[in-house]
C-alpha cells in the first residue's frame, strides 16, 4: 500500500500536473500558431498570384487594344502600297493631256478626274496623305528620297529642284518618300 502524502509531495504533484496542463496547452497552442501562420502565408501567396493575375490580364488588355489600332491603322498598308502606281499613272495621264486633247476628249478627261479625285477621297478615308514638295523646298530625309545630286545656279545646297514622283504617309508613317532631285551648288 502506497504511503500517504505529506503535503510537501502533495504540492509537488499538483504543481507537477499543472505543468504538463500547461505544456499540453501552449503545445495546442503552437500548433493552432502554425496553422494560423500557414493559413496566413497561403492567404499572403494567393493575394501575391491574384494581383500578379489582374496585372498580366490588365497588360494583355491593353497590348491587345494597341494591336488592334495597329491593325485597324496600319492592317492595309500593303494595298495602300499597292495603290499608289494607279495614282502616279492617272496623275501623269492627266498631265500629259495637251489642251487641244482635252477640248476633243472632254468627257474621257472629266472621267479620269473624277477617277483621280475619287481615289484621292478614299486615299483620306483611309489616312493616305500625299507628300506633295515643290521645286525650292528643303530637302527633308524623313519624307523625300534624293534619286540625283545636281549643281544648278542660282540654289543652295538641300533645295529640291526637280520632284519626280509625290510621297505617301499612312497616318503617321511614311508608305513612300517623294522622289526628288536635290541640288548640291555649294554656299558661295
Amino acid at each position: 500500500m502506497a504511503e500517504p502524502k505529506n503535503e510537501e509531495d502533495f504540492l509537488d504533484d499538483i504543481a507537477a500536473t499543472e505543468a504538463e496542463l500547461e505544456e499540453e496547452q501552449s503545445i495546442e497552442f503552437s500548433d493552432e500558431e502554425l496553422e494560423l501562420d500557414a493559413l496566413r502565408a497561403e492567404r499572403d501567396d494567393f493575394r501575391d498570384r491574384f494581383m500578379r493575375a489582374l496585372a498580366d490580364t490588365e497588360n494583355t488588355r491593353k497590348r491587345s487594344e494597341r494591336d488592334r489600332r495597329e491593325a485597324e491603322n496600319y492592317g492595309g498598308s500593303k494595298l495602300a502600297r499597292d495603290m499608289l502606281p494607279v495614282y502616279d499613272n492617272m496623275k501623269r495621264a492627266i498631265e500629259a493631256a495637251t489642251e487641244e486633247q482635252r477640248k476633243t476628249s472632254a468627257a474621257l478627261f472629266e472621267g479620269i478626274e473624277l477617277t483621280m479625285r475619287e481615289l484621292l477621297n478614299v486615299f483620306k478615308k483611309h489616312g493616305i496623305e500625299v507628300i506633295a514638295p515643290e521645286v525650292g523646298d528643303k530637302f527633308d530625309p524623313q519624307a523625300h528620297q534624293a534619286m540625283f545630286e545636281a549643281p544648278v545656279p542660282n540654289t543652295s545646297a538641300g533645295d529640291i529642284i526637280q520632284v519626280m514622283t509625290e510621297g505617301f504617309m499612312l497616318h503617321d508613317r511614311l508608305l513612300r518618300p517623294a522622289q526628288v532631285g536635290v541640288s548640291s551648288t555649294p554656299a558661295g
